[in-house]
């Protein structure tokens, strides 16, 4: 065999393979060439989706807190710790004293001549004393009363709210329940964003109009409470 038919058997066996292995048309659309589009693959595979920031590649979020500041409660939904230590104590004594004394005395001296009828038919009697009293009063009183109160416990809030000073409104609760006894506390208020600190806490001290409830519900709470016949009979008994 000569060169030149090696030649043409290399040149025959290169456009078979040029037209087994054909390019695919842009023009077809990715359908026409067997391949679906990343955009259908995104849709029927949820896992696939990233959110905006995977797409950016930032660490930094919008709805998220200064990547460098500390992360307090700021805005509605956000989280804030209440520290609650509250001490509270009342005394009041007071006394009242009063007397009075009055004496009276009446007498008729002349009275159209019927005080000398009078002498006639009543011997012992005197128009100069017709009438004589003496009254005496006294009135001393006294009382005191004292009353003292604490507790202390730490309660996770949500923040409701921002009133038009930037104040955030705060609101939340926390059951405990031992031996079939709830143990219910209950806070709301305002707090400034300036007295949280830097842990996202505060404490109830700084809370304005705290509205701080601590609340039992079982049988021990149930024993303290007078029956309900012993109720109705303190409101309507008169006496």
């Amino acid at each position: 065999m000569n060169t030149k038919m090696i030649y043409l058997l290399v040149a025959i066996f290169a456009a078979a393979g040029c037209a087994g292995s054909k390019s695919p048309d842009p023009a077809e659309g990715p359908e026409k060439n067997g391949s679906p589009p990343k955009e259908a693959v995104l849709e029927k595979d949820p896992e696939t989706k990233v959110s905006s920031a995977s797409k950016t590649g930032s660490l930094y979020r919008q709805d998220r807190s200064s990547l460098f500041g500390a992360n307090k409660a700021s805005r509605p939904g956000d989280i804030l710790t209440v520290t609650i230590s509250e001490q509270a104590s009342a005394e009041k004594d007071a006394g009242t004293s009063t007397s009075r004394s009055s004496s009276n005395s009446l007498g008729v001296s002349s009275l159209f001549g019927y005080e000398e009828r009078l002498a006639e038919k009543y011997a012992n009697l005197d128009p100069s004393s017709l009438l004589s009293t003496n009254t005496e009063n006294s009135f001393d009183g006294s009382g005191n009363t004292s009353r003292q109160e604490s507790l202390s416990a730490t309660l996770t809030t949500r923040v409701t709210g921002i009133d038009e000073g930037g104040n955030l409104e705060i609101q939340g609760s926390k059951t405990v329940r031992v031996n079939h006894e709830n143990q219910i506390i209950r806070l709301s208020g305002v707090v400034r964003p300036y007295d949280i600190t830097e842990n996202n806490t505060i404490d109830s001290e700084n809370i304005l109009d705290a509205k701080i409830e601590y609340l039992g519900d079982g049988v021990v709470s149930e024993k303290q409470r007078p029956g309900w016949m012993v109720r109705v009979l303190d409101v309507i008994w008169p006496f």
